[in-house]
């Protein structure tokens, strides 16, 4: 069993930045990806960032140039550093790790509890 924990959410005012922490802990052979993904009120779940074990990343839209993912592979944590932030920013924040328990490769998918982000003045 594999356990995600996220921190630094919070209220910040358009133009701000936060940055969002994803640690993993448990059973963790190896991790071939994170990723962030966000809800807000109405809407479905998105994902907006990947890095993946090489160190490539993936970015939606809406997010490149003003969003970084990174990853920490010492200590299995996951970073989504947010500048420039938006009142559209506004959502539950997700993370989700897929990683493998053995060498084997059977892949398994974890999420973490969310975290709120709000941005407004």
């Amino acid at each position: 069993q594999v356990q995600l924990v996220e921190s630094g959410g919070g209220l910040v005012q358009p133009g701000g930045s936060l940055r969002l922490s994803c640690a993993a802990s448990g059973r963790v052979f190896s991790i071939a990806a994170m990723g962030w993904y966000r809800q807000a009120p109405g809407n479905q779940r998105e994902l907006i960032a990947t890095v993946f074990s090489s160190g490539s990343t993936n970015y939606a839209e809406s997010v490149k140039g003003r969003f970084t993912i990174s990853r920490d592979n010492a200590s299995n944590t996951a970073y989504l550093q947010m500048n420039n932030l938006k009142p559209e920013d506004t959502a539950v924040y997700y993370c989700q790790v897929d990683y493998r328990t053995t060498s084997r490769l059977t892949t398994f998918t974890t999420w973490g509890q969310g975290t709120q982000v709000t941005v407004s003045s």
